[in-house]
């Protein structure tokens, strides 16, 4: 029988290391999405923290995976520079949590196999959470109402005169907000969108939306859309870019920041947060932009669109993905319940008149 590998003795941060570039090599395979590869470098990276740096990964136990998995729930959220104005409040979601969880847990599974420990310690961890802690509010669908309020807003912005012309950014947010809400594009798709994404015709503008594993969805622009997109282009974008540092990226990229550089994902989040302070105070939602996309699959649907089309639009392989973003449509279930049959009018005796509606419940009670 062979004898069992002779466990190296690596650092936090130098495994972390290590790992990292092995993702980078699997990203230029193409077996993980650049998405996948961001998010894992910026778990480790707080992970490293969170368990020290300069210490061996070898000594880390499943007690110590505990106490870093609470210590990253209670840290705020670095996606919002207010953790007041984080949807739920401060500190990490339980989804937040588990994905973190993931990451790390990826990271001792090669480890183990590279014999940088010698056993796995989260076979000694507690399980991960499987409640969600109530509703997730920055994940649900915004009502019409709140969705065309927040249209409005951005659109409004454009025609004000902003405090200092140098950091009048209205265009580009007006064209953020719409392809969030019309189109719904995951945001990680958004920000990765280059200008050769966007093929431009008069009156069949098109934009080809590189998605997870490689697909490529095209969509059309509306004429708004389009009309914002070429207001951007051809009046913000050009300013914004002789801003920057002319990077390569930046020529490329679709939707540049105040600095001249390609947005990220957190410089959206703080876009609509920005956005929906100017919504009226009884139209006002906390939203993320996957809320948004929960918005244009939801309000699609109610407006009669198939669900295969929406779920062709969201780039879902399977129409059950596209059903997991359909929340409750405002009044549907009153409108199902004023359709039931058994409290719809029936003819009275003759076919003259008709009879009073069946009473489901007395007055003030609720239906058995």
């Amino acid at each position: 029988m062979a004898a069992p590998p002779r466990v190296v003795r690596l650092t936090v941060a130098e495994a972390v290391r290590r790992y990292r570039t092995v993702v980078d090599a699997e990203t230029l395979r193409g077996i993980l999405s650049p998405t996948t590869r961001d998010t894992y470098t910026r778990d480790l990276r707080e992970f490293s923290v969170l368990a020290g740096p300069d210490r061996v990964l070898d000594d880390i136990s499943g007690e110590d995976l505990d106490d870093v998995l609470v210590r990253y729930q209670l840290a705020p959220d670095a996606r919002y520079s207010d953790p007041s104005e984080k949807p739920g409040g401060p500190g990490r979601s339980t989804a937040s949590v588990n994905r973190f969880r993931q990451s790390v847990s990826r990271f001792f599974t090669h480890a183990t196999k590279h014999a940088w420990v010698q056993a796995n310690p989260f076979l000694w961890a507690a399980p991960p959470a499987r409640t969600r802690g109530g509703l997730r509010v920055e994940r649900t669908a915004l009502p019409a109402s709140s969705a065309k309020a927040l249209l409005d807003a951005t659109e409004g912005a454009v025609h004000e005169q902003p405090a200092r012309r140098d950091q009048d950014l209205a265009l580009r947010d007006r064209l953020v907000i719409a392809l969030l809400l019309v189109l719904g594009p995951r945001v990680s798709e958004l920000v990765r969108a280059d200008l050769d994404d966007v093929v431009r015709e008069p009156g069949a503008a098109r934009w080809r939306i590189r998605g997870k594993g490689g697909a490529v969805r095209t969509v059309s622009l509306s004429a708004p859309l389009e009309d914002a997109l070429s207001d951007y282009l051809g009046g913000l974008r050009p300013s914004l870019l002789a801003r920057g540092d002319a990077s390569a990226d930046a020529q490329r990229a679709l939707l540049l920041s105040w600095r001249g550089r390609r947005m990220d994902a957190q410089s959206v989040r703080a876009l609509l947060t920005r956005a929906m302070r100017r919504v009226p105070g009884d139209l006002r939602r906390g939203a993320t932009p996957h809320a948004l996309r929960h918005t244009t699959a939801t309000l699609l649907v109610a407006h009669g669109w198939d669900v295969k089309v929406v779920a062709e639009l969201l780039g879902h392989a399977s129409i059950a993905t596209t059903g997991v973003y359909l929340d409750r449509i405002e009044g549907e279930l009153a409108a199902a319940i004023a359709a039931h049959p058994l409290t719809l009018r029936s003819e009275a005796p003759g076919g003259t008149s008709p009879a009073e509606p069946l009473p489901l419940s007395e007055p003030g009670t609720a239906a058995g």
